[in-house]
């Protein structure tokens, strides 16, 4: 008897755990989120990377001058995203991407759909690189794509030489 309830109690535990992991994507990821992949807020790496620890955990690789977090049960214009990637300091860009479940031309359409961006294709190769302005820009991942928006890293404010060089 006591085997039989400590089974249950861990499948209920188990089917608990799934639930939570499904509703673990906040209500403003698409504010968030989807705004920073459209370059239509200020993009800080430090921001993204805050945001995303706390929703959905520590990155789970390092690679490419970003950390990747998997986003599982994330959405954005009707289109599952499955890992968002945002800059570390050894980029010469800050940047927040994401990579979507669907190609480029999907993508593409569920965004005019949903919140009237255009892209233009501003290449001529067999996988055309779609960008909007000011600067979003979505590319191929495979199978799949991936819709970033990276800006330059600005740069340290100039400071004047000290003053016994303004001297001479």
């Amino acid at each position: 008897m006591r085997q039989r309830l400590a089974q249950l109690l861990g499948a209920a535990l188990a089917l608990a755990a799934g639930g939570a992991a499904a509703q673990s994507v906040p209500t403003t990821f698409g504010t968030i989120v989807g705004n920073g992949l459209l370059c239509r807020d200020h993009t800080d790496n430090f921001y993204y990377y805050d945001y995303l620890v706390k929703h959905f955990g520590n990155w789970y690789k390092h690679e490419g001058g970003a950390y990747w977090f998997r986003t599982a049960g994330a959405s954005l214009w009707g289109t599952e995203i499955s890992e968002v990637m945002v800059s570390d300091d050894t980029s010469t860009f800050i940047f927040v991407g994401a990579v979507a479940e669907t190609t480029p031309e999907n993508l593409e359409k569920a965004i005019i759909q949903q919140v009237g961006t255009h892209y233009t294709v501003i290449d001529t190769s067999a996988y055309p690189v779609r960008e909007a302005k000011p600067a979003s820009r979505i590319v191929y991942f495979d199978t799949k794509s991936k819709i970033y928006c990276a800006k330059f890293k600005p740069l340290p404010p100039v400071q004047p030489p000290p003053v016994r060089q303004r001297l001479k």
